[in-house]
């Protein structure tokens, strides 16, 4: 009897040693279709910019435009005193109607020698002296007129236009300058905004491994002008007008070892401005038999490597490695290492312990924390 009662007194000590096993959270991983995004750096750039210079030499009179305004092809910015370009475009003038008269005089000369050459009342020397005078003097009138067509240039030069429609910056010269002495001076910048190019780079190994994953039909590629672009902004929010890839270069830069790709995104309210620093989430392909798990049921050890908690047939904690790809919402799409029908713990893994045996919380989790919204 007193062996028998020391005994269930030891079975009654280890029964209140044994801890009981923790509850945890689980997600069936199920394959869905998962577009394949990739979050890429670059900066915001004007598809349209001119220069505007000054053509010709002289001293701005007026500048006609706000700065910061938006102007139309063909609208006046400055004014460059026109008074030495119209006494040019007067003496180009003179100067053309005396060659016009020369040639007139040369060719009348030459019709009277055609006739007298034919009785032979002059030489043949004097008549071809005729002939290659009246030439020279045609010569000399279309010189002339070039003379009169450069000096109405220079003349409509001394009014500097918009040669885009854009919006234009702050003005680089006051009236009363003195430009264009031997070079072209710059007077302002001009800039389209709406729309607006992001050029963001990719490395080559990761295009490489998008290449290689459509070919061996991993992956599907996504329609012709159906990849879409969203912008992330400074503070992590997302811009609310969609964009779209327009092309990726043909040539990769050999100080980086990466190519650019070009995207595009209406900008109506100028929010995005040329020089901008962005990040851009790219849709370049569609995994049809994606699987994706929770964010938070990712684990890292020291060496940085993503693990999840998988429950084995007889409910016992298997620590399992994965790799990981983008981001979708607070998804993480997994690669490789998990496949349809797998069981994750996504909650209680502070509690879990790899080889240990948990049980199963069944009760309905929020709608704000429910895996399928």
């Amino acid at each position: 009897m007193v062996l028998a009662a020391a005994l269930s007194a030891c079975g009654k000590t280890e029964n209140q040693q044994t801890p009981p096993a923790a509850k945890v959270r689980i997600e069936t991983l199920q394959s869905q279709a998962l577009s394949i995004n990739s979050e890429l750096s670059g900066r915001i750039a004007a598809p349209r910019v001119a220069e505007v210079r000054a053509r010709v030499d002289g001293v701005v009179l007026q500048r006609t435009f706000r700065e910061g305004s938006d102007v139309k092809r063909g609208d006046v910015l400055f004014r460059i005193d026109p008074a030495p370009f119209k006494a040019d475009l007067d003496s180009a003038q003179a100067s053309l109607s005396k060659a016009e008269a020369t040639a007139f005089q040369a060719r009348l000369q030459a019709q009277r020698y055609a006739k007298l050459i034919a009785d032979q009342a002059i030489s043949a020397q004097e008549y071809d002296n005729a002939r290659a005078s009246k030439r020279q003097a045609d010569a000399e009138v279309a010189a002339n007129r070039a003379a009169v067509q450069r000096a109405k240039l220079n003349l409509g030069y001394a009014t500097v236009t918009a040669p885009i429609s854009g919006r234009v910056g702050r003005a680089l010269v006051t009236e009363g300058a003195l430009v264009g002495q031997n070079e072209s001076t710059p007077l302002a910048l001009i800039q389209q905004l709406d729309p607006i190019y992001a050029d963001l780079t990719q490395s080559t190994r990761e295009l490489n491994e998008l290449r290689r994953a459509l070919r061996a039909g991993q992956l599907q590629k996504i329609g012709k002008d159906q990849a879409k672009a969203t912008l992330i902004q400074d503070d992590g929010s997302l811009y609310p007008l969609p964009g779209k890839l327009l092309f990726a270069d043909i040539s990769v830069d050999p100080s980086t070892g990466q190519i650019i790709l070009r995207s595009e995104f209406p900008n109506p309210n100028l929010d995005l401005l040329p020089g901008s620093f962005v990040r851009v989430r790219l849709e370049q392909a569609v995994n049809r038999q994606g699987i994706s798990v929770p964010q938070r049921a990712i684990q890292r050890d020291s060496a940085g490597i993503a693990q999840v908690l998988l429950l084995d047939a007889e409910n016992r904690v298997v620590q399992h490695p994965v790799q990981l790809g983008g981001v979708q919402q607070d998804r993480w799409i997994v690669t490789e290492g998990l496949k349809p029908g797998d069981r994750i713990i996504v909650e209680g893994l502070q509690h879990a312990r790899p080889g240990e045996r948990v049980d199963i919380d069944a009760s309905p989790l929020p709608l704000a924390q429910n895996p399928g919204q």
